[in-house]
């Protein structure tokens, strides 16, 4: 136990206080001389007792208020007994306002058995810390560390406490923590217990990073069971791999590793780049603690994750060049698509895996690259180890803003796919996919480099039709005409070989181009042998049919220097050929060229012929074939142009089919017919049904149902007015809608009839199922009755045809009185033809109708 020294208290003022009385005693004479010299000595002594006691007790105040610290001596009930001079500025009060006072004038806040612990602590012989908040003579507080030991005071046990003031160590530790606290990375310290680490704090961005609350327990969450740790490739470490482990036990840093904390109970993973450093204690050889400190790199690893699988997904990667190095850096996806056991490390390795004639450009692009700083974009064709081509698409740049980079970077993709895909389409878009011969676009191609080309001083152009093709397809159907197609090509191949190219140009039609040089029959040897190829029939199952060829060739550069030229020119011989005799060929010749020539000019003039108002209509009468009686009309169509004159109708019909000016044309027809009707009947001549032909082109290329309609409404007549013709063709057509505008113009009242009927080939299938109200006897088969059988059996078979169907029959071509009769045995009630009346004008042909012919009651 302390003691302290004397302090001047009131036993030594009592001390003191007696010294004047004994000086006074031996100043009295009336006291004996011995008396007197023993009062004399004690006053000395006392006197030396009280000079050393001052001593002492300034000894004490010096020492006691050298003390750097607050130091107060407590009475054990908490009274301030004593304070030092380090107390008294600490504090801000006078010594006089706290000595005598209890401790709460230090510290407001301390409990009422505030003395407790400390008292059990000291009597345990224990030294007794805490740390509290003093408060100064202004209110302010300061924290302090209060140290306390017993010390003997004057007598009697007290208390020694002296205070550290924390003001500077707080506020280091305050920044220390607002540190912690503020950074966005986490920071984990971890205490070495024996066989494990063991999370002792954390800061908050550790907390969030890991997804535990503030009132939760980081430990707990870090229950070592709980987590699967695994390294930046997906591998799960041992314990001994970790990388807190490791600075634990070799005391080194560990710097930057990249982990995946994966915890099992939440199916969680989070990515972090953690550095580890070892911190020991002083003196100490191993480490006591561990901080982490880490970033939460979980979307970088996604980002970067899927930005290589969008490498992988799109074949394309990164390369760099380094010229000062001369080295060439190449990201893990263009090493796969380079395919080389030991990829490229220079750029004179990168362009060895290219074919020779693509890294002459490359080093071209590089060098604009680098001089002029011009990027590059090259699709480059090259080669892997295993002998497998590859195509490449590179793109190069370099720094921006710095010309003189001395790194060069860019993408590689791979497109050998896509070239792949292209070769493929580029075949494709030159082939008959049927065939597989050249298609029309190839041929013309082919023929006009032929053309341009200066060695190629003569060509041949042989125009190829098969004849009779439509038969098999209308009656064998689509599947056995692509069959056809198929064989026909076969044997042109065999028969052309290798002497020209050829192409299948559209529908049965074929082209052959081949170059004459200096064999000058070879166009006539290939025109001949195509005949022979086709001399034998071809076989569907148990039928066969004679297919031949109808051959026009034409040369250049007599017969044109232009591909369509030669091609119209082969096309017109092959029409003459076709038109004098099937199965032979015809070249072309100026008689020929003259003839196109008149054509060209018939089409151009055509054209026009609408609106230059060129066309007329005449009305043939259709007549009761027994009574004589007019009972409708056919509206047949006459042009009358102002340079050609009058044009046959079967010409310029022809042409406008080709042309496609027959929709137009045929537009006009409808409407005059209908505005002709409309004025007889004003004239007083009641409904007279008019029959108009209807091409197969006009019912394909417009919505027919609605143009009647409007002609009708426009010039206020019924359906009934109205009859349409339609050819076997129309049929054979059989577009989806065909029904659907049969039904719509019968519901308008309309009659249908087939014109020309027998002379095509499948007609009667659509007969049977379309909406019709009635057949006209091609005039093809009239001619020849009553006296060619052939001709009379078809008659018979028609008519037989039109009385099972329930249908109208209507002769056309009837010339004689003898085909009259025919024709009235065979039960047929209409009839037509220069027997009654040619095409008679709009006047002429109601002025008929009051009239009879001399047959009428025959």
């Amino acid at each position: 136990m302390s003691t302290a020294p004397p302090s001047g208290n009131d036993s030594g003022k009592a001390v003191a206080d007696t010294l004047p009385a004994l000086e006074r005693a031996c100043g009295d004479d009336g006291l004996p001389s011995a008396t007197r010299a023993l009062l004399a000595q004690a006053s000395e002594a006392l006197r030396t007792v009280l000079a050393e006691a001052e001593a002492a007790r300034k000894r004490y105040r010096a020492l006691f208020d050298a003390v750097p610290d607050p130091t107060s001596i407590l009475d054990v009930d908490g009274t301030v007994l004593d304070l030092n001079a380090a107390g008294v500025a600490a504090y801000q009060r006078p010594r006089e306002n706290i000595v005598g006072r209890p401790i709460h004038v230090l510290n407001p806040d301390l409990p009422r058995d505030h003395m407790d612990p400390v008292l059990e602590a000291l009597d345990r012989g224990d030294s007794y810390e805490i740390e509290v908040t003093n408060m100064r003579a202004d209110g302010t507080r300061f924290p302090v560390e209060v140290h306390s030991a017993n010390i003997e005071y004057e007598g009697r046990r007290c208390i020694l406490a002296v205070a550290r003031d924390l003001s500077t160590r707080w506020e280091s530790e305050s920044r220390y923590r607002l540190l912690l606290e503020s950074i966005d990375k986490g920071v984990i310290l971890f205490h070495a217990d024996p066989g494990q680490v063991r999370v002792v704090s954390a800061n908050p961005a550790a907390h969030r990073i890991f997804g535990v609350g503030s009132s939760e327990s980081l430990e707990r969450k870090f229950n070592p069971e709980d987590w699967k740790i695994v390294d930046e490739n997906g591998d799960e470490l041992t314990p001994a791999q970790q990388p807190t482990v490791r600075a634990m036990q070799t005391g080194q840093i560990i710097e930057s590793t990249v982990l995946g904390m994966f915890h099992i109970p939440s199916r969680q993973m989070t990515w972090i780049s953690v550095t580890n450093v070892p911190v020991f204690s002083p003196g100490g050889s191993q480490p006591e603690h561990v901080f982490a400190l880490f970033s939460d790199v979980t979307a970088l690893k996604r980002d970067n994750a899927l930005f290589d699988r969008t490498q992988a997904l799109a074949h394309v990667g990164g390369w760099e060049w380094d010229r000062v190095n001369q080295q060439l850096y190449l990201t893990g996806e263009v090493r796969r698509i380079l395919g080389r056991a030991h990829p490229p490390q220079t750029m004179p390795e990168l362009l060895d895996c290219l074919r020779p004639q693509y890294r002459r450009p490359l080093q071209a692009a590089l060098g604009h690259l680098v001089d002029i700083n011009v990027g590059f974009d090259l699709e480059l064709q090259g080669q892997r180890e295993d002998g497998h081509l590859l195509w490449i698409r590179m793109i190069g740049e370099s720094e921006a803003g710095n010309p003189s980079a001395t790194r060069l970077s860019g993408t590689i993709q791979d497109i050998t796919q896509r070239k792949q895909a292209e070769d493929v389409l580029r075949v494709q878009a030159r082939t008959d996919p049927l065939t597989g011969l050249m298609n029309r676009d190839a041929i013309l191609g082919e023929l006009s480099a032929m053309l341009a080309s200066p060695s190629q001083n003569r060509i041949a152009v042989l125009y190829v039709d098969l004849d009779r093709f439509k038969t098999v397809n209308d009656v064998l159907g689509h599947a056995a005409g692509d069959e056809l197609l198929v064989t026909a090509a076969q044997r042109i191949v065999g028969a052309a070989g290798h002497e020209g190219l050829i192409a299948r140009f559209g529908g049965d039609e074929f082209l052959i181009v081949c170059a004459i040089g200096d064999d000058h029959s070879r166009p006539e040897r290939l025109a001949n042998a195509l005949l022979s190829a086709f001399s034998d029939g071809f076989r569907f199952g148990d039928d066969e049919f004679t297919i031949t060829v109808s051959v026009g060739i034409a040369y250049a550069p007599e017969d044109g220097n232009r591909p369509q030229q030669l091609i119209q020119n082969a096309d017109a011989a092959m029409y003459d050929s076709k038109r004098r005799v099937r199965n032979g060929w015809q070249a072309f010749t100026p008689e020929l060229a003259q003839r196109q020539q008149d054509r060209l000019q018939i089409e151009t003039h055509l054209r026009r012929a609408a609106d230059n108002d060129e066309f007329h209509l005449v009305y043939q009468p259709q007549v009761d074939l027994r009574q004589g009686r007019v009972i409708a009309a056919e509206a047949l169509i006459r042009w009358e142009n102002h340079q050609l004159g009058e044009m046959r109708p079967d010409l310029f019909i022809s042409h406008a089919e080709t042309t496609g000016d027959i929709v137009r044309i045929g537009g006009w027809v409808l409407r005059e017919a209908c505005r002709q009707v409309h004025e007889w009947r004003e004239q007083g001549h009641g409904i007279i049904r008019v029959a108009i032909n209807v091409s197969y082109r006009q019912f394909l290329a417009e919505d027919l149902a609605i143009s009647v309609r409007d002609a009708l409404a426009e010039f206020d007549l019924p359906g009934s007015a109205l009859e349409l013709e339609f050819t076997e063709r129309v049929l054979i057509e059989d577009a989806p809608d065909t029904v659907n505008t049969f039904m719509a113009l019968r519901e308008l009242g309309v009659m249908l009839t087939i014109d020309d009927f027998g002379e095509g080939y499948s007609a009667l299938n659509y007969v049977r199922r379309l909406p019709i109200h009635g057949l006209k006897l091609s005039q093809l088969f009239v001619q020849g009755v009553p006296d060619n059988q052939s001709d009379v059996a078809v008659c018979r078979a028609v008519a037989a045809i039109a009385r099972s169907l329930g249908l109208g029959l209507v002769a056309e071509g009837v010339e004689s009185e003898a085909q009259r009769q025919f024709l009235l045995q065979l039960g047929v009630p209409v009839g037509q033809g220069f027997l009654f009346a040619p095409g008679l004008a709009p006047d002429e042909f109601v002025h008929r109708l009051g009239r009879s012919p001399d047959f009428a009651h025959a």
